[in-house]
């Protein structure tokens, strides 16, 4: 039995968190690729958009990833909470990976340090929203919340 918490009462407002974030994602996609359009889609130029290095490549993928946390964070339920986890480990994947090539010619997402932060603290942001809004049958919730007061215990039950 997975010890996520089912259907945790700030369930909305972790939704709302992760819909702000996607919708920070969206954004700067939006406003990199208008900076960034008509370079070569994985340019090393010096682009800054809201504090962050980018090229076109980057900016389009923004722009889907953000797409899809929002359409995440609206549906909600299981598929949300899905969502959440896997772009969690998109970002976390990816900031590492740039992490690793930033003073590489192959940091083909014109990463800096800065963007790699970003990168790894959205990829938490996420994991955190996705492992509390997950949603089940009032039943599953209740049988977490006896698991975390202990009630898997058996010896612990017998002593009393």
């Amino acid at each position: 039995m997975a010890h996520i918490p089912v259907n945790h009462p700030l369930r909305p407002v972790y939704r709302t968190i992760a819909g702000l974030t996607g919708l920070y994602v969206l954004i700067f996609g939006v406003a990199g690729t208008v900076a960034t359009w008509g370079d070569p889609l994985f340019a090393r130029d010096d682009v800054w958009v809201l504090g962050l290095r980018t090229n076109l490549a980057f900016s389009m993928s923004s722009i889907v990833y953000g797409g899809l946390i929002l359409i995440g964070a609206v549906i909600g339920g299981r598929a949300g909470h899905l969502a959440n986890l896997t772009i969690a480990v998109v970002f976390m994947v990816t900031g590492l990976l740039m992490m690793a090539l930033l003073q590489t010619d192959a940091n083909f997402l014109n990463f800096s340090m800065s963007t790699v932060i970003v990168s790894l603290i959205f990829g938490l942001i996420f994991l955190a929203t996705g492992l509390y809004d997950k949603v089940g049958p009032a039943e599953a919730a209740g049988d977490e919340e006896r698991y975390r007061r202990g009630a898997h215990r058996p010896a612990e039950q017998a002593r009393r």
